[in-house]
């Protein structure tokens, strides 16, 4: 046997230094985000949003560049159409009321906008990627994340010339690193062509789309962001317009309802874009990027309504047709139509708090309302991210 001084040591791992090092960095940053919150008079780290998405977070940007919106949406909250896809509020509204943040305000809308808590770049119809082709061929809105990224450094410039000069609507040059950027977007980018070339031919190109959301978030943190949220793709399979409009065979709907092949589609890529956010966040140790599964939310939702004291999953509120989805792809919530020869409208229920879908393809205020309530709970945070010491939550109400 050699000498004590002869032995070997075991060799450290570099994958696994790197790792604690890393985790060890952000957790310190968390600590001193809380010290900072409890010294101050602040009630949150987070002073701004800059959210980034499609029309599950749009607050006004797209009906701000294409004025058309009508009734019933908003009919709940704000009592007539207010930008929003739905009833009544979204995710992005509640999430801000619980962080002691007014309404974003559309980045778009050039009248009664205030951005001292940041923006919304959201817009119906977005995509990750930038579209084949225009609008009015496609339905796909013209604003992908790329451009929405180009908008919030246009913002950012103006912010650092004008804010010195007086303006009052405007946050101060040291906003952009103590707000929180969230990313509630891709789902178009699923379903656009999902009818005409099936899973297998979307699948092609999903990596291009979890590569882009995470090019964005390293260019958005190179502006000095610091925390990203990124809500994972809701389970289409159960969304009433794509169970009336998709190819599927009865064999394919579970106990529920709902799509196998498309739900199960859905958690594949959802596993790839926590891959990719897993690697973005090794790639910037002193960030915070958290992947939030608002997917298993949702899912909860479509399967178990009864569960969370509402009566119908899959079944639209706002729609023509009845039966178990109230859902026709030719007149969409609120339009009318000549359909063989009679004059019919797609009306909004009485009830909306008793759904889960507003119009076959989003979400009621009060599924929004639960969703974002699931969230702040925490537990759908990967990796954890303790709100409730950052920020003296507000109640959602």
């Amino acid at each position: 046997m050699g000498s004590s001084s002869e032995r070997k040591h075991p060799r450290l791992d570099g994958k696994k230094m790197m790792s604690f090092a890393t985790r060890l960095q952000q957790w310190v940053m968390m600590v001193v985000m809380i010290m900072l919150v409890s010294m101050g008079d602040s009630k949150c780290a987070y002073e701004a949003i800059f959210n980034f998405g499609d029309s599950n977070s749009d607050t006004g940007g797209f009906w701000a560049a294409f004025p058309a919106q009508a009734p019933p949406n908003g009919m709940t909250f704000f009592k007539q159409p207010a930008g929003r896809a739905t009833d009544g509020r979204l995710i992005i509204d509640f999430l801000a009321q619980a962080l002691w943040v007014p309404f974003l305000s559309p980045y778009l809308q050039s009248i009664g906008s205030d951005y001292r808590h940041g923006a919304n770049f959201a817009t119906l119809a977005s995509t990750v990627l930038l579209p084949k082709t225009s609008l009015f061929v496609s339905g796909l809105s013209p604003f992908s994340l790329a451009i929405q990224l180009n908008q919030m450094k246009e913002f950012k410039v103006r912010v650092d010339q004008l804010h010195s000069k007086g303006n009052k609507k405007l946050p101060p040059a040291s906003i952009f690193g103590k707000s929180l950027y969230t990313f509630y977007i891709g789902q178009n980018d699923f379903t656009s062509n999902l009818a005409s070339i099936g899973i297998t031919g979307v699948q092609q190109y999903l990596p291009q789309v979890v590569s882009q959301i995470s090019t964005t978030i390293k260019e958005l943190h190179g502006l000095g962001g610091r925390t990203f949220m990124v809500l994972n793709l809701a389970p289409i399979g159960c969304y009433p317009s794509f169970l009336v409009q998709l190819p599927h065979s009865n064999s394919d709907l579970d106990q529920f309802g709902c799509m196998v092949s498309y739900n199960n589609a859905v958690v594949e890529y959802n596993n790839m874009l926590k891959e990719a956010l897993t690697q973005t966040r090794r790639q910037l140790s002193n960030a915070h990027v958290i992947y939030v599964d608002t997917h298993s939310v949702l899912l909860d939702l479509f399967q178990h309504p009864a569960s969370h004291g509402i009566k119908y999953g899959t079944k639209a509120c706002c729609g023509y047709g009845g039966g178990a989805y109230n859902f026709n792809p030719q007149v969409f919530c609120g339009n009318n139509k000549v359909i063989n020869g009679k004059n019919v409208k797609a009306e909004a229920c009485s009830d909306p708090y008793n759904y889960v879908s507003w119009d076959g393809v989003h979400a009621t205020e009060a599924a929004n309302k639960l969703i974002t309530l699931a969230i702040l709970n925490g537990s759908y945070f990967d990796p954890p991210l303790p709100l409730h010491n950052l920020c003296d939550l507000h109640p959602v109400g």
